[in-house]
């Protein structure tokens, strides 16, 4: 079944509250490189992500927006969707 992109913002913000490079997004996430960029530019954009590092060494932190945004996200899942 084709995930949504919610679940897949969902997936990235959760992926990087400790901090985390491309690599270990495009694996965990079950993305390639080619489509984990958009997701990260409007994550990005929108505040939620922040880059961090230097040079080949970037880690994307989820930020308390992003954080808050998350949290929002499981709450209407749960609800929607109990388990």
């Amino acid at each position: 079944m084709k995930r949504t992109k919610q679940e897949i913002f969902s997936q990235i913000l959760d992926i990087c509250m400790k901090g985390a490079n491309k690599t270990r997004i495009v694996y965990q996430a079950n993305l390639n490189f080619r489509t984990v960029n958009p997701y990260l530019d409007i994550l990005i954009k929108n505040h939620h992500l922040i880059e961090t590092g230097q040079g080949e060494q970037i880690l994307y932190q989820t930020t308390q927006k992003g954080s808050d945004l998350l949290e929002s996200m499981n709450k209407v899942n749960g609800t929607l969707f109990p388990k």
